[in-house]
């Protein structure tokens, strides 16, 4: 396979990650798929868990990889990018989407680890807070413990969920980034198969 074809082979699945990507970090803001915990967190009470606002999806897994996507697609065209130069510069843009996926990839196993902000019973009396945090993600193995959250509806299920599949498509991304940047390298030095000037 050419590298031109390669980086096509490569950029399309990397459109859809990044837009998997950003639209579980969008969800994860509005957990039981409702907008007031958003709005309460506005108001200095901790309703939205920690890691969703670092916005790992939608700035790593998203924005960090849909730029070097859209330029490693460009390599794959006849004309404007597909030539060693090209080629070369999508190793600088595939690097920043590495940069990207491992951000997006950190936040979202920090997120799993620690676990969701929810209201739950501590000493008797009910609190706002990350119930799990201390646990080191063993709460993920005990469906059980799951129940110690009592709002919002079923928030360990909805963030396990949309973090894990931000943890599998940050990874994802990362292989495909990393294979661009050694597709690159192949294409800068042989050229992209392209049949035009090189």
């Amino acid at each position: 396979m050419c590298t031109g074809a390669c980086s096509k082979f490569i950029a399309i699945p990397l459109y859809v990650l990044a837009l998997v990507s950003v639209i579980c970090n969008i969800i994860l803001f509005f957990p039981d798929f409702q907008t007031k915990y958003a709005a309460e967190d506005r108001d200095g009470k901790d309703r939205i868990t920690e890691e969703v606002k670092y916005m790992g999806g939608l700035i790593g897994g998203g924005i960090m990889v849909l730029i070097p996507a859209i330029h490693i697609h460009l390599t794959s065209a006849d004309k404007c990018c597909a030539n060693r130069c090209g080629m070369f510069l999508s190793i600088g843009f595939a690097a920043a989407g590495v940069f990207g996926a491992i951000y997006s990839l950190s936040v979202a196993a920090l997120g799993l680890a620690n676990g969701p902000t929810c209201l739950f019973m501590e000493q008797g009396e009910q609190i706002w807070g990350t119930p799990f945090v201390s646990s080191n993600g063993s709460y993920l193995g005990n469906k059980d413990l799951w129940d110690i959250c009592l709002e919002p509806k079923d928030v360990v299920g909805f963030n396990v969920s949309l973090f894990s599949t931000l943890l599998v498509a940050a990874g994802l991304e990362l292989i495909l980034c990393l294979f661009q940047m050694v597709n690159g390298l192949f294409g800068c030095l042989c050229g992209t198969c392209s049949g035009g000037k090189e």
